[in-house]
């Protein structure tokens, strides 16, 4: 059997020989699907890692968990300075919004994205937060958590009366911060 060229075959062809020359290659995954991208206002700053946004094209806030990151519990140590440092740069601004996964809390997983910044990568270098560890994986801001460690910025400070405390270790220690019903 003859191996045939379907019509339009040989131009995708011809195009993807080009842009490999070009210097031009597919995404790592192709499987994955894009990230959800929408615009909104952050109305609210309910810790280090959660915010409310209120969609551009109107309706309620949506709850926001910023993606790889965890920063400290409100009632821990650095919790409040978090939570205050993320407010001063998010609140009243309008953001870009990457995410399409909700957590076990019904909040939005995702990245936010203010002026070209991811505001997650600025939690964790500014010592605000860790980068989110999870089994063996460091998260995706480890190269940031290790700078704000070696630099001794915000909750990896000498200042605090004690060492930072990872928030899943704190939260089994103490439980959550907030009242349960």
């Amino acid at each position: 059997m003859k191996n045939v060229i379907q019509p339009g075959t040989a131009n995708a062809l011809i195009l993807l020989a080009l842009a490999t020359a070009l210097g031009w290659c597919p995404p790592a995954r192709p499987s994955e699907r894009p990230e959800a991208v929408w615009w909104g206002v952050v109305t609210y700053v309910v810790d280090g890692d959660t915010v409310h946004v209120r969609p551009d094209d109107g309706g309620i806030p949506v709850s926001i968990r910023l993606g790889g990151i965890d920063a400290p519990e409100i009632c821990q140590p650095g919790g409040v300075v978090s939570r205050d440092a993320l407010g001063r740069r998010v609140l009243g601004r309008r953001v870009a919004i990457q995410g399409r996964y909700q957590d076990d809390y019904g909040r939005l997983l995702a990245r936010i994205v203010l002026n070209d910044e991811d505001i997650g990568q600025w939690m964790v270098a500014q010592g605000l937060a860790w980068s989110y560890h999870y089994r063996r994986s460091t998260g995706p801001y480890a190269l940031q958590e290790g700078r704000a460690q070696a630099e001794r910025r915000g909750i990896f400070s000498p200042i605090h009366s004690v060492p930072a405390v990872y928030p899943r270790v704190f939260r089994k220690q103490h439980g959550s911060c907030y009242l349960q019903p």
